[in-house]
Parts: structure tokens; sequence; C-alpha cells
């Protein structure tokens, strides 16, 4: 693979970024030292960051908290358990997405924000100009599926530098209620655009009334 995110070295010693800005203190990042890691740890966290969604999560931490070790446990979950996850200075972290590549973690993070600054700057001047600061239905749902589908950005470090077990379950409980809020609404949305194409339709969506009282008597044929 010529590019590789989330990992680096600190000193001579090889880290994976599992988190490279702690919450509300972005000079903070979030490491394990991988040579620390038994061989089955060691081998599901390389896989995990070699993997499609290691490659594509901003914090590694999103992947490892969705993989498991082969005898099934979370990746993330275990390092917290076994104290492996160290916060270090962004300006100790060198990162090293191939052989030829250094960099600072601290300038490498300050680069992402500001293409992530940029980019949604674009996102929603199209948005904008697509719909003419209307709300389109569509354009709401489907930004609706991204936002649920982003990655949360950071689960906010105890003060003994380690993931607080209350921490995990909050933000677990919260992408829980999140994506079932989105649901909900998308579900309404489908609703909507249903009822909107029966009608076009000439299909009745309203439902059968029937009479008070006794059903007539049916009329017997000789």
């Amino acid at each position: 693979m010529s590019f590789l995110r989330h990992v680096g070295k600190i000193g001579d010693r090889k880290v994976a970024i599992v988190f490279r800005e702690v919450p509300s203190e972005p000079h903070m990042a979030l490491v394990t030292y991988t040579e620390t890691l038994n061989r089955i740890l060691h081998d599901a966290m390389i896989n995990c960051i070699e993997s499609d969604i290691g490659q594509s999560s901003e914090n590694l931490a999103d992947a490892l908290n969705r993989s498991y070790t082969q005898d099934g446990k979370v990746i993330l979950q275990l390092l917290h358990k076994e104290g492996l996850l160290k916060k270090v200075q962004t300006s100790q972290v060198i990162v090293t997405p191939n052989p030829n590549t250094q960099i600072k973690l601290e300038e490498l993070n300050k680069i992402l924000d500001e293409m992530q600054q940029g980019e949604e700057a674009v996102r929603r001047l199209a948005e904008i100009d697509d719909s003419r600061g209307m709300q389109d239905p569509t354009m709401v749902a489907a930004k609706r599926m991204r936002d649920a589908n982003k990655p949360v950005k950071g689960i906010q470090a105890a003060s003994n530098d380690l993931l607080g077990d209350n921490v995990i379950a909050n933000n677990l409980l919260q992408q829980a209620q999140r994506m079932q809020a989105e649901a909900k609404g998308l579900l309404a949305e489908s609703q909507r655009l249903q009822d909107e194409a029966n009608g076009m339709l000439g299909i009745s969506t309203a439902p059968v009334k029937r009479g008070r009282g006794r059903p007539a008597k049916a009329t017997v044929v000789a």
C-alpha cells in the first residue's frame, strides 16, 4: 500500500494514531504503541488500519470501535481495558504514511482541518445554489443520511489519560439515538413522497369509512 493513514512514530517507537486530536485539547492525541500489543491484538489492529473502513475513517477509533479480534472482542474497548491508550502531544508524533513521507501530526492536523472547512464551505454554497435557498426534500433526506453515517469526531478522554467506560458507552448511546431520530425523519419523508405519488396517480390513501348500524340483509335468490 503506497499511502497508509493512522500510523506514525514517537522517537523510534511505532504508534497507531487512535485519535489525531483530543476534544478540547487539540494539541494532544491518543495513540497506542503497537510494539506493546500481543500478537492477536496487534494483527487485528493492523488489519483494521489497512482495511477500507480504517482508511476511510477520520479517526482510527471509529473503525476500531466497529472491528473485532479473533475471539470477538471490540478492539477499541480492549485497548482501553488493557490500558494501552496513551495521550501524547501532537508535536511529538511523526506521521509516516509511507517510507518517504514524514510530517508532524500537529502540522497535518492543521492542513486537514483547513481542507475540511474548505470542503464544507464549497458543499454548502453548492446546496444553496442548487435549491435557490429552498429546502429540497430529497436533498434534506440525503443530507440526513450522510450526517447519520459520518463518524463521530472524538470520544472524550478521561483525566487519567485513558478513555473512560462511561464515555465510550455514552458515545455509542448518542450514535444510536441520533441514528434512530434520523431514521424516523427519513420514514416520515418517505411516507410524504409516497402519498404525493399516490395522489398524482389517483390512488386514494384515505381509510375506507364504514357506515354505522347493522349491515343490510342480503337478498336471497331462489
